[in-house]
């Protein structure tokens, strides 16, 4: 079973943390919402969130994924903490899967993982991303990094995921029984 980690902070895209559980969830994976601190969070539009662990409970070696949402102020205390960009390295290093979603492709910049590599973000930090141009697709695929443009692309995001660790059909099945329709990008992706 795959296990990922998307850590939680003040000010998170809601969507963009729990849109990624769900569709992972539905995939069978183990997935651990953690949070920077203990207890609930408020997120970028006032959801409250209960986190399933604190980050600094976590042994993240026995994760293969970690994913990154955005929320302007949940990617801003995720870098200005820095543990999530020294988890994106250790994970990168491992050969695990790293993805990042809106403003979080940020905090893999952080990492010194984005130079070099065909990445994407929101379109309102796309000046922030220094290190390699930003690619205007919805999900771009870069070895085992994997970043998407915001909360109108989390579907494709979560779904590609699924695709790249479980293969297309799996993610295709999940998006019929979620009456997601059409799911061509699916056709595109490499195998599992």
């Amino acid at each position: 079973m795959t296990a990922a980690v998307i850590p939680l902070a003040e000010g998170v895209e809601e969507m963009e943390a729990v849109v990624v559980m769900d569709v992972l969830r539905r995939a069978g994976w183990l997935v651990t919402g953690a949070g920077l601190t203990a207890g609930p969070l408020t997120a970028s539009r006032g959801v409250r969130l209960l986190p399933d662990a604190t980050w600094a409970e976590l042994d993240l070696a026995a994760f293969d994924a970690l994913v990154v949402p955005g929320g302007a102020g949940g990617v801003a205390a995720l870098r200005q903490d820095g543990r999530v960009a020294a988890a994106a390295r250790d994970f990168f290093q491992r050969g695990q899967w790293v993805a990042a979603i809106c403003a979080g492709p940020l905090v893999l910049q952080d990492a010194g993982l984005l130079a070099g590599r065909r990445a994407t973000c929101h379109p309102g930090v796309a000046r922030e991303l220094t290190t390699t141009p930003r690619v205007d697709e919805p999900v771009v695929v870069d070895g085992r990094l994997v970043t998407s443009q915001g909360a109108g692309t989390v579907l494709e995001f979560a779904l590609t995921l699924v695709a790249l660790v479980d293969g297309a059909a799996r993610a295709g099945t999940i998006a019929r029984a979620m009456a997601l329709h059409p799911v061509d990008f699916l056709r595109a992706l490499p195998p599992a």
